[in-house]
């Protein structure tokens, strides 16, 4: 099923996904790969405040190319997500609502998307200089030092991604999968 939502996300329209939809995505999401997740959690282990809201937000596992002439971005392409699962939970538990990446994601993981009525979103990899068609706007906010891996702020508009684990448990990796098995 083909869903436009905006970003961020109403804890009704994250329970209302479910594994397999085709989602278009337009608000406000921000980008954190390795680096800045680390930083982040080194921020809450000192009881510092992260430099972005959580509630009902998305990150997008990305670190973008330079920006052409006249374009907010470059190739803009989603990285493993599983890199970032020892810190996941943790965000979830925060009130981050959806992560957009590529991969199959941790048991634990999963059950902090279930826990916190959230979602996994996948990006098509290998897709990333069609994908910054959809960004229209891209400010890095918060640890500039890291370069691409800085977070950053991007406006979307119809950024295509599917929902790859739902807030039910649902694992679009594992029925697509037995479904395939089954024909």
């Amino acid at each position: 099923m083909d869903r436009h939502i905006t970003v961020p996300l109403k804890r009704e329209d994250a329970l209302s996904l479910r594994a397999g939809d085709y989602v278009y995505l337009t608000g406000t999401i921000y980008t954190a790969r390795d680096a800045a997740h680390k930083r982040m959690a080194e921020a809450l282990e000192a009881g510092n405040p992260l430099p972005i809201a959580l509630e009902n937000n998305v990150i997008y596992y990305m670190g973008p190319s330079p920006a052409r002439e006249g374009r907010p971005i470059g190739s803009a392409g989603p990285t493993t997500a599983s890199r970032m699962d020892k810190y996941a939970p943790a965000l979830l538990d925060l009130g981050l609502k959806g992560m957009i990446g590529k991969g199959k994601r941790s048991q634990a993981v999963k059950e902090a998307i279930v826990r916190n009525g959230a979602v996994y979103f996948a990006a098509v990899g290998g897709a990333g200089a069609l994908l910054s068609r959809s960004i229209q706007a891209a400010e890095a906010i918060a640890y500039e030092d890291l370069g691409t891996e800085a977070i950053r702020r991007l406006e979307i508009k119809d950024f295509p991604v599917i929902v790859v684990l739902d807030s039910q448990g649902n694992d679009l990796y594992q029925s697509a999968v037995a479904q395939y098995r089954e024909e």
